[in-house]
C-alpha cells in the first residue's frame, strides 16, 4: 500500500524514460495520417491438430459474449470436458477440409482483404487493409497495431458477420475497444454494425446461388441454414433473429421463389438450452420423409467457408438428409473470394469511409 501511494507522491520514478527530444516543444505539421480498414472473423486454428484446436476452443469458449452463464459453472465443464474430449474429435473434421494454403475460413478471409484493398486502390481509394481474427491470430491487437505502425489514424472495423448478433458482431467490437483502452495517443474509430440487408451482399449471394442452379440443375427445395444462437440470446434484445428472417425473405424474393420453396433453418446447435428453430438436421429429415429427395443448402450467414458449412452441412446434414430417405443434398458455397462479394464489400467499405482522407 505504501508503495502504491508512493506512486503518486513521485510519479516520474516508475514511469518510463521520456522519448528523445523536448515533449513540449511545437512540433511541425504531420499531415492528416494514413486511414485504415480492418476486418474482423471468428478465428480458426492454426493447424487441424489437437494441440491447436483445444487452444483456439479455450479461448472462443471462454468469452462470456459467447457462454452466457457464471462461470463457476461453466469452467468444470469447459476444462473438465469439453477441451478434454472434444479436440481429439475434432481432428478429423478440420481435416477433412484443410486445404493447401491452411484453414478455408483463413485462405478465403485472406483473399477478401486482398481484394478489397487492390479493388479500392483501383477506385483510387487509398487505405491501409488488415485482417484480424477474434480468436487466434492474427489477433485483433495485432491487427490494429499493424495498422498503426503502418501509420493509420482512422480505422474502420467491418466484422464480417452480415446479421448482428452480441456473441460474434459485439464481441468483435469489444476487442477492438479494448485494445483502443490501452492506448495513449487512440485512432478513430467505426464500426459497420450489420450489412444482412446491403443490396450487394444480397445480390452476391444470389449470384452465387443462380451460378450454382446454371451449371447444376434447380432443386425441389432450397434451404437458407443460418448459425444458431440460444433462445434467450434473443429474449434478452439480441436482433439476430429478425436479421436472419429479413435476409432469408430478401433472397428469395430475389431469387422469385415461392415461400413454400424455400426455408430459413438454424444449425449448429451447442448444449442443452433451447435455440433458434427450426433446426437444419431435422428439418432436412423431416422433408425427406415427407417424399421431398433433392434439397440444396446455402449459409447465408458465413461469407467465408469454415467448419460449419464444409462439415456440417456438406457431409453431417447430407448423411442425415439421405439416411432418411432423401436422394441428394447439396451445399452451395459461400460467396468467399467471389469478384461480386469482394465488389459489394468495397462498396460498403467506400461509404462508411466517406469524409476520412483517402489519399496519398
Amino acid at each position: 500500500m505504501f508503495l502504491r501511494a508512493f506512486k503518486y507522491i513521485w510519479p516520474e520514478r516508475f514511469l518510463p524514460e521520456p522519448e528523445r527530444g523536448d515533449p513540449f516543444a511545437e512540433q511541425p505539421p504531420s499531415g492528416p495520417g494514413k486511414t485504415g480498414v480492418l476486418l474482423v472473423n471468428l478465428g480458426t486454428p492454426r493447424a487441424p491438430t489437437r494441440t491447436e484446436i483445444r487452444r483456439y476452443l479455450g479461448e472462443f469458449l471462454s468469452d462470456p459474449r459467447v457462454i452466457e452463464i457464471p462461470r463457476y459453472l461453466w469452467w468444470p465443464i469447459l476444462h473438465g470436458l469439453i477441451l478434454t474430449l472434444r479436440p481429439k474429435k475434432l481432428v478429423p473434421r478440420y481435416r477433412d477440409i484443410w486445404m493447401d494454403e491452411g484453414s478455408p475460413l483463413m485462405v478465403y478471409s485472406r483473399r477478401q482483404a486482398e481484394g478489397l484493398a487492390q479493388t479500392l486502390d483501383q477506385r483510387g481509394i487509398h487505405v491501409e487493409v488488415a485482417l484480424g481474427m477474434r480468436y487466434g491470430s492474427p489477433s485483433v491487437s495485432s491487427a490494429l497495431a499493424e495498422l498503426r505502425g503502418r501509420g493509420c489514424e482512422r480505422i474502420l472495423v467491418v466484422p464480417m458477420y452480415p446479421q448482428y448478433a452480441a456473441s460474434t458482431t459485439a464481441t468483435a467490437v469489444d476487442a477492438v475497444t479494448r485494445h483502443a483502452a490501452r492506448l495513449r495517443d487512440q485512432p478513430e474509430l467505426r464500426f459497420i454494425k450489420r450489412f444482412h440487408d446491403d443490396r450487394g451482399y444480397l445480390e452476391a449471394v444470389v449470384g452465387r446461388i443462380e451460378g450454382y442452379w446454371r451449371d447444376h440443375g434447380r432443386p425441389q427445395k432450397l434451404v437458407m441454414s443460418f448459425h444458431g444462437l440460444p433462445r434467450y440470446s434473443v429474449e434478452l434484445g439480441d436482433p439476430y433473429y429478425q436479421d436472419c428472417l429479413r435476409t432469408g425473405r430478401l433472397l428469395r424474393e430475389r431469387l422469385g421463389l415461392m415461400p413454400e420453396q424455400a426455408q430459413v433453418t438454424f444449425q449448429s446447435r451447442f448444449g442443452t438450452a433451447r435455440w433458434l428453430e427450426p433446426y437444419t438436421a431435422p428439418t432436412l429429415m423431416e422433408m425427406a420423409r415427407d417424399g421431398v429427395t433433392e434439397v440444396d443448402v446455402v449459409c447465408p450467414g458465413f461469407v467465408a467457408d469454415c467448419l460449419e458449412t464444409l462439415e456440417e452441412i456438406q457431409v453431417e446434414c447430407r448423411d442425415a438428409f439421405v439416411g432418411a430417405g432423401g436422394r441428394r443434398l447439396r451445399y452451395i458455397p459461400a460467396v468467399n473470394d467471389d469478384p461480386a462479394w469482394v465488389a459489394a464489400l468495397t462498396d460498403m467499405v467506400q461509404r462508411n469511409l466517406q469524409g476520412w482522407p483517402t489519399q496519398p
